[in-house]
C-alpha cells in the first residue's frame, strides 16, 4: 500500500506543487506579519508556521498511503525553491515534517478530524523543537519566548495543519475531484449515510 500507483503519484505531485505555491506566497506575507505579531508577544508568530507544513497532514488525508506526506512535502519544498524563497531550502525538514504527519495514523485505516488534529500537533511539536535546536539556539526551551513559541506552534499545528487540512480535504472531496481515491469514496459514503 505504499505510494506507488500512478494516480497517487500524479495527485501527490500536483498537491505538492500547489502547496509549494502556498509556501511561497506565505513567505512574503510572513515577512511583514512576523514583526507585527512578534512585537505583540515574542514567540507568538510561531502560530503561523503551520502554513509551511500543513501539506503533510493534507497529503495523508487525501492519499492515505505510507510515504504520502514525505513525498508531498518534498515536492512542495522543491517547488518553493524553484519559485524562489528567502528562507533556506531543506529536504531534512520536509522529510521530518512528513514522518511526523504520518505517526498518528492507525495503520492507514482511520481518518477523521481527531487524527488530523493529532497529526498537525505532532508536526508542530517536531518543527518547534527543530527550530529551537537549529534556528533559535540562543533561546532556552524554558524561557518565556521558548514556551510561547512551543505553545503557539502547537496551537497553530492543531488549528491550521490539523483542522484546516481536514476541512480543506472535505471541500476538495465535495467537488468530486477525489472520487477515484479512497478518501473521496469515504467522504461520499459519509454524505450518503447522513442524507
Amino acid at each position: 500500500m505504499a505510494l506507488e500507483d500512478g494516480d497517487d503519484i500524479a495527485v501527490g505531485a500536483a498537491l505538492g506543487v500547489a502547496c509549494g505555491l502556498v509556501f511561497c506566497l506565505f513567505n512574503f506575507a510572513y515577512a511583514w506579519l512576523s514583526p507585527i505579531i512578534g512585537g505583540i508577544l515574542p514567540g507568538l508568530a510561531s502560530i503561523l508556521y503551520p502554513l509551511w507544513y500543513f501539506s503533510g497532514t493534507l497529503a495523508v488525508i487525501i492519499l492515505r498511503k505510507p510515504g504520502a506526506a514525505v513525498y508531498v512535502n518534498l515536492v512542495g519544498s522543491a517547488a518553493e525553491m524553484l519559485l524562489g524563497n528567502q528562507f533556506s531550502f531543506g529536504f531534512v525538514s520536509a522529510v521530518l515534517q512528513g514522518v511526523f504527519a504520518e505517526l498518528p495514523l492507525t495503520r492507514y485505516r482511520v481518518f477523521n478530524l481527531p487524527i488530523s488534529m493529532t497529526s498537525g500537533a505532532l508536526v508542530a511539536l517536531a518543527y518547534g523543537v527543530y527550530l529551537m535546536l537549529f534556528r533559535y539556539q540562543g533561546v532556552s526551551f524554558l524561557s518565556p519566548r521558548g514556551v510561547i513559541h512551543m505553545i503557539s506552534e502547537l496551537v497553530g499545528g492543531v488549528l491550521i495543519a490539523g483542522v484546516m487540512s481536514w476541512y480543506l480535504y472535505r471541500a476538495i472531496a465535495a467537488t468530486g475531484a477525489l472520487d477515484r481515491f479512497a478518501s473521496g469514496r469515504a467522504r461520499r459514503d459519509d454524505a450518503d449515510r447522513r442524507g
